[in-house]
């Protein structure tokens, strides 16, 4: 009886921890609330984003802290695009994880919000294979074409702006990601 019972504590007492969904709702430029939800994987070391537009598309942005990499997916597009997380990456995704021991809903007020705009540029011939890449981001980018993109300071007259992505942060911090194509 005694062996069932510590084996039974011994299974219960190390099962891995489920991914927790913690939503986010903050005002954008016009006063519009938008809800974006964060998947925190504390176990793979993973923060998923969903961001969804007033034009209800959805895409996601997820860091890997374990692989330092970060991978952007717009909706309906089967592209994706990979950068290295940076030293600000690490502190607003660690504030995420350290805030969602404590509660699974943020509101972020307008006022106290910051907002920021990054251009990352794709890197012409920077096709990256998916099989080289780790779980998840793999799985994320299965069936994509997947591109190196690097922090840019805005896009030049020639270049054309592909798409924006607005993901805030617990920290009160919402940043604009932008994309567009370098001349080759």
């Amino acid at each position: 009886m005694v062996v069932i019972a510590l084996g039974i504590m011994g299974h219960i007492g190390f099962r891995q921890p489920e991914p927790q969904v913690v939503r986010i709702t903050v005002p954008d430029q016009t006063g519009t609330l938008v809800n974006q939800s964060a998947l925190v994987d504390k176990q793979n070391d993973v923060v998923t984003y969903s961001v969804t537009s007033v034009a209800n598309h959805t895409s996601t942005v997820m860091f890997d802290i374990k692989h330092e990499l970060i991978c952007y997916k717009p909706d309906n597009q089967e592209v994706c695009f990979l950068r290295k997380m940076e030293r600000t990456d690490y502190e607003n995704v660690h504030m995420l994880l350290d805030k969602s021991k404590k509660v699974n809903q943020f509101w972020l007020e307008g006022n106290e919000t910051q907002r920021h705009t990054e251009f990352l540029g794709v890197l012409g011939g920077s096709h990256v294979d998916a099989s080289t890449l780790q779980e998840p981001l793999q799985t994320l980018c299965l069936q994509s074409t997947i591109y190196w993109t690097r922090r840019t300071d805005g896009p030049g007259k020639q270049r054309l702006i592909y798409f924006c992505i607005d993901i805030c942060f617990p920290s009160n911090i919402c940043v604009s990601v932008c994309f567009y194509y370098l001349p080759e």
